[in-house]
C-alpha cells in the first residue's frame, strides 16, 4: 500500500515535471509612487553647507549613481539566480529601478546586461522598462531618479593578443527611434548558449523541485538567444532587421556600428585588471597604439566596482608568454601564482622524500604559465588555501583578484603612442568613475556593508581540479574543462565587494545635465561612500578648471585646490518614504531590509593623496612615470571635511602632459572582504596561512568577512600640457564617417 502510494507520488511528480514549460521572464513592473521632494533634496542643502564651509563657489551640485547594472536578462545573472548557486530569484530591470529609487537613493543608474545575451525581445522590454523608470521618476528638471538605456560588449580573448575586454555602453536617449536597434554584443557563442540542455533540465528540476519553473523558464530563455541568427557582418546596422544578433569583434568596430546610429553614447573600460577574465601579460597599451581608442566616446573608465581596484601600477615582473613563458621570482609585495604552483608541487615532492623536486617544480610553473586564468588546474587537489595570496597585490586597496598592473588606471595615463594619424600622439584621457558591476539589479549597493552573499558576486563554486594531491603538476587538458573550470570563481570569493559609485558635478539634475558632465569628464569614483570631492586647478589663463579638464599651453607652475568632506555615518533601516512606498516584503526581498539612511555626523577625512603622472610613449618605464602618492596632505577635518592647496614648481621643466589626480581618504571603518585571504603573516609580510572567504557553507552565511577599510574618493585627473607638447590625436582625428567604412569593409 505505502509502496503503491510512493509510485503514484513519483508519477504526479514526473508528470508535473513535464507539464511544465519555460516562459518568458519580462521587465517587470517598476512601483508607482512619487517621493517627497524635500526628502529628496535634502542632500543638496548639506552640500551646500561643505561649500560655504570651505569657500567653495555653489554652482553646480554632486549627484550619485551607478553606470554598471545587471538584470537576469543577463545569462550570467539568470544563471546564478537558480537555487543550486544560491540564488534569489529573478531581479528583472523594474527591480533595479526600485532599488536605485528607494533603497540606494540614486541619482541616476544605466542598465548594462550583457548583449551577448539580450535577444530582440529583451532589448524592447529593457527599452520599456528604462522608459517607465523615467516615468515615475519625475518629468521636467528635477526628476528623483534618472535612467540611462545600455549594455555591455563583453569581450575575453584566451591571450593578451587576443583581449581588450569588458566596455560598458551607455545612451543619452531613450526613444527607441533614437537609439540601435539592437545591442552590439562582443563575438562569444559558448556564453550566449550557457544551456544545461534538456536532460540536464530535467535533472536539475527534479533535483530542486519547488523552484522548477525558475530552470524550465532559465532553459526557455537560452532557447531564444540561440534561436536568433546572427546578422550580416558586411551589412549597414541601420539596414539589418531587427531580429538578429549583431556582433562587433573589436573596439573600433564597435565604435563605428554605434556611429552608424548617430545618438550620443559613451563607452567606458571597466573590469581591465581583473585577473578573473584578463589574460596575464595584457596592457592597455596595446589598444592604444592599435588605433582602438576613440578619444570622444571612451572618455570615462571604471576605476572601481564590486570586482575591486583598477587603480594601481605595480611594477611586478612580466611573465613569459607560451614556450618561453618565465616565471618571475617573488618580492615582499607579490608572490606569484606560477612560482607558488612549483611551491606546493615542491613540499609534496620533499614531504614524500621524492626525487628531482627542483624539476618538478619548474615543471609546474611552466604548466602553471600555459594554462593561463587556469593554472589552478594543473596542481592537482590543490585548495584554495595552498595557494595563499598568490598574485595579490599585498599593498594595494581593496584589489582586484588576480590585479593585472599593466590594465589598471595609472598604467591607461601613463601609456601614449606617436601612431596617430600624421605623427599624433595618441593617449588615453579618463574620468575617473565607480560602480558596482550588480548582478542582482541592486544599482549604488555599496551604502552599507552587510549581506555579503547578496551584496557581493560571491557564488557556492567549487572548481579546484578534484584530483588527489599527488607530487606532480600536469599540462592543462582543455578537453576536459568546460567554461565554468576555467575560472577560479572559488578563490575569487575573497576579492568581491560591495559596489563603488559614479558621481558628477552637474550644473542640474535632469538628463542633460548628468550627461554634460560625463562629457566634460568631471567626475569622480567612490569605493561606495557618498564622499563629497572637488578639485581645481586654479591658475589656468581661462579661470579655475575642474577635475576632468585638459589645460593645453600651459607655462606656469599649477596651483590646485582640493576640498572634500566625508560620507553621513548610516542610520539601521529605512527612511520613512521608503516604508511609505514599499510594503514589508517587498523592502525586504528588494533591499534585504536596508536602505541608504544617512544620520548626521560625517565621517571624518583623514589626508589628501596626490598621484602625479607623466605620459610617455615608452621612452622610459611606467614606474618612472608613475608617483604615487607624488604628495601626502593632512587633512584637518572637525566634520565638515577640508580644504588643501598644493602647486607643482617642477612642472615648468616638463617635455610632455602631466596628469594630476587626488585621492580623499577616509577614516577606517569594517568592510566587506576588506581583509582578502585574511593572511597570517610573519615579521617580512610574507603570508604563512590564509583564512578565505567563501561564497558557499565553509564559511557562515552570517559573516560578512568584516575587517577595517579606509572607503576612499578619487578624482578624475586634470590633465596639463606644457607649450611644447606634440600635438594630441584628440585634435587630429580622423573623420567618424572614414572609421565607419573602415569596419563595414
Amino acid at each position: 500500500m505505502a509502496r503503491g502510494r510512493r509510485l503514484a507520488g513519483s508519477l504526479i511528480g514526473v508528470a508535473a515535471l513535464l507539464a511544465c514549460s519555460g516562459e518568458h521572464q519580462g521587465p517587470g513592473a517598476v512601483t508607482e509612487h512619487a517621493l517627497d521632494p524635500g526628502w529628496e533634496r535634502a542632500p543638496d542643502a548639506a552640500q551646500s553647507a561643505v561649500r560655504a564651509e570651505n569657500g567653495l563657489p555653489d554652482d553646480s551640485q554632486v549627484l550619485f549613481g551607478d553606470l554598471h547594472t545587471h538584470t537576469t536578462f543577463s545569462p550570467d545573472a539568470f544563471i546564478m539566480s537558480l537555487p543550486m548557486l544560491g540564488g534569489s530569484g529573478v531581479h528583472p530591470p523594474a527591480d533595479a529601478c526600485d532599488f536605485a529609487r528607494f533603497c540606494a537613493d540614486l541619482d541616476f543608474w544605466s542598465i548594462n546586461d550583457h548583449a551577448e545575451g539580450i535577444s530582440p525581445r529583451h532589448w524592447s522590454d529593457t527599452i520599456d522598462a528604462i522608459t517607465e523608470c523615467n516615468r515615475v521618476a519625475g518629468s521636467g528638471d528635477t526628476p528623483d531618479l534618472v535612467s540611462f538605456l545600455g549594455w555591455e560588449w563583453s569581450q575575453v580573448g584566451p591571450t593578451p593578443e587576443e583581449h581588450y575586454g569588458h566596455k560598458n555602453v551607455v545612451l543619452l536617449e531613450t526613444d527607441r527611434t533614437r537609439v540601435p536597434a539592437r545591442p552590439i554584443a562582443a563575438p562569444r557563442p559558448q556564453f550566449r548558449a550557457m544551456s544545461f540542455g534538456p536532460v540536464a533540465t530535467l535533472a536539475l528540476a527534479t533535483l530542486h523541485f519547488s523552484e522548477r519553473q525558475r530552470i524550465f523558464d532559465y532553459g526557455y530563455y537560452t532557447d531564444a538567444l540561440q534561436a536568433v541568427p546572427a546578422c550580416d557582418a558586411g551589412v549597414d546596422p541601420r539596414e539589418l532587421p531587427l531580429d538578429c544578433h549583431e556582433v562587433a569583434p573589436d573596439p573600433s568596430t564597435l565604435h563605428a556600428k554605434l556611429d552608424a546610429w548617430d545618438t550620443p553614447s559613451i563607452v567606458i573600460p571597466h573590469g581591465t585588471s581583473w585577473g578573473l577574465m584578463t589574460p596575464r601579460g595584457f596592457s592597455l597599451e596595446r589598444e592604444l597604439a592599435a588605433g582602438q581608442h576613440d578619444p570622444s566616446r571612451q572618455r570615462l573608465f571604471e576605476i572601481y566596482s564590486g570586482h575591486g581596484s583598477a587603480e594601481p601600477y605595480r611594477d611586478w615582473a612580466a611573465e613569459g608568454p607560451g614556450e618561453a613563458a618565465m616565471c618571475p621570482v617573488p618580492t615582499p609585495d607579490y608572490l606569484p601564482c606560477c612560482w607558488r604552483a612549483g611551491e606546493i608541487i615542491r613540499e609534496r615532492c620533499e614531504r614524500e622524500s621524492g626525487e628531482d623536486c627542483d624539476a618538478r617544480a619548474q615543471t609546474a610553473q611552466r604548466h602553471y604559465l600555459e594554462a593561463g586564468a587556469s593554472g589552478f588546474q594543473t596542481v592537482p587537489g590543490a585548495e584554495v588555501a595552498d595557494w595563499l595570496d598568490c598574485d595579490q597585490c599585498r599593498d594595494c586597496f581593496n584589489p582586484a583578484f588576480s590585479h593585472r598592473p599593466a590594465g589598471s588606471a595609472q598604467a591607461a595615463t601613463a601609456f601614449a603612442s606617436t601612431d596617430g594619424p600624421g605623427g599624433a600622439e595618441r593617449r588615453y584621457r579618463f574620468g575617473f568613475i565607480g560602480s558596482s558591476d550588480t548582478h542582482d539589479a541592486r544599482p549604488g549597493n555599496g551604502f552599507k556593508e552587510f549581506a555579503r552573499l547578496e551584496n557581493t558576486e560571491a557564488s557556492p563554486v567549487r572548481n579546484g581540479s578534484g584530483d588527489d594531491p599527488v607530487a606532480e603538476s600536469r599540462p592543462i587538458d582543455w578537453a576536459k574543462i568546460g567554461t565554468a573550470g576555467r575560472r577560479y570563481m572559488e578563490r575569487a570569493a575573497s576579492y568581491l565587494y560591495t559596489g563603488g559609485l559614479a558621481a558628477v558635478h552637474a550644473r542640474g539634475r535632469d538628463r542633460e545635465a548628468i550627461w554634460d558632465a560625463f562629457e566634460r569628464r568631471e567626475v569622480y569614483g567612490t569605493s561606495g561612500d557618498r564622499i563629497l570631492l572637488w578639485f581645481d586647478l586654479m591658475n589656468s589663463a581661462e579661470g579655475p578648471q575642474p577635475m576632468g579638464a585638459w589645460v593645453q599651453d600651459f607655462a606656469d607652475t599649477p596651483r590646485f585646490r582640493v576640498a572634500a568632506a566625508g560620507a553621513f555615518e548610516q542610520r539601521p533601516g529605512c527612511p520613512d518614504p521608503v516604508h511609505d512606498a514599499l510594503t514589508p516584503e517587498r523592502l525586504e526581498a528588494l533591499c534585504l531590509g536596508e536602505c541608504f539612511h544617512p544620520g548626521e555626523r560625517r565621517r571624518r577625512i583623514t589626508r589628501i593623496e596626490v598621484v602625479r603622472i607623466r605620459a610617455s610613449a615608452g621612452a622610459s618605464p611606467v614606474e618612472t612615470r608613475v608617483e604615487d602618492p607624488w604628495r601626502v596632505l593632512p587633512c584637518e577635518d572637525a566634520g565638515d571635511g577640508c580644504r588643501v592647496e598644493f602647486e607643482d614648481p617642477e612642472f615648468t621643466s616638463a617635455e610632455g602632459e602631466v596628469a594630476y589626480y587626488v585621492r580623499a581618504i577616509q577614516e577606517p571603518t569594517p568592510a566587506v572582504n576588506a581583509g582578502g585571504v585574511r593572511c597570517t603573516t610573519d615579521d617580512a609580510g610574507d603570508c604563512l596561512e590564509v583564512d578565505p572567504c567563501y561564497g558557499d557553507d565553509r564559511t557562515s552565511p552570517e559573516d560578512d568577512c568584516l575587517a577595517d577599510n579606509e572607503e576612499r574618493a578619487w578624482s578624475s585627473p586634470i590633465f596639463v600640457t606644457p607649450a611644447a607638447a606634440p600635438v594630441s590625436e584628440a585634435t587630429a582625428a580622423l573623420p567618424r564617417a572614414a572609421g565607419l567604412s573602415a569596419a563595414m569593409r
